[in-house]
C-alpha cells in the first residue's frame, strides 16, 4: 500500500533506519515500584468507611443457617435523631452561629426589574425594582438569594 492509498498510520510505519529515544525507561519518580517510603508502615493505612462485622449475629455459618428473628433484627435499628429546637436566637443550636434576621425574608422573590428596564435614562435616584416573576426557574445565584421582606414585620 502506498501513502497515496493508505489511512492512519498506515501511511508512516518506521524502519529501523532512524534513531528512536529509548521510551521504554521511566524516571524513578514516575515508576510504581518506589513510591520514596522506605517503612512499608510509613504508608499508612485508610481504615474501611464501616464497622468490622464481628458484633452481628450472623458470623458463623451455624448463626447464618438459623437466622435472625424479627425483634433481634429490630434492636439493631437505630432510631431516628431529633433535631434540637434550639435557643431562639440564632440559626445554629449550641455555636455562635447568624443571628435570626427578619430582614432576610422567607418568600423568594422572582425576577426584578428596575423601572427603566435597564436601557432607558434612569429618574429614579433610589434602588426600586418590580417583581415580574419567575423566569423559567432558573434564576442565578443572585437572583435566587433575593426575597420578599414585609415592611410591616421590620424591627426598627
Amino acid at each position: 500500500m502506498n501513502s497515496e492509498e493508505g489511512w492512519g498510520d498506515d501511511v508512516y510505519q518506521p524502519d529501523g533506519s532512524e534513531i528512536q529515544d529509548d521510551a521504554g525507561l521511566l524516571d524513578a519518580e514516575d515508576t510504581l515500584v518506589n513510591d520514596g517510603v522506605a517503612d512499608p508502615l510509613d504508608r499508612g493505612w485508610s481504615p474501611p468507611d464501616r464497622p468490622w462485622a464481628v458484633e452481628r449475629a450472623d458470623v458463623t455459618a451455624a448463626e447464618r443457617r438459623h437466622g435472625e428473628t424479627l425483634d433481634q433484627r429490630l434492636a439493631e435499628e437505630l432510631p431516628d435523631l431529633v433535631a434540637p429546637d434550639g435557643d431562639g436566637i440564632g440559626d445554629c443550636d449550641g455555636t455562635d452561629g447568624e443571628l435570626l434576621d427578619n430582614e432576610v425574608g422567607s418568600a423568594r422573590s422572582g425576577r426584578l426589574v428596575a423601572p427603566d428596564e435597564g436601557a432607558h435614562e434612569d429618574d429614579e435616584s433610589a434602588l426600586i425594582a418590580t417583581d415580574v416573576g419567575i423566569d423559567g426557574a432558573a434564576a442565578s445565584a443572585e437572583e435566587a438569594a433575593m426575597h420578599i421582606v414585609d415592611e410591616d414585620a421590620l424591627s426598627g
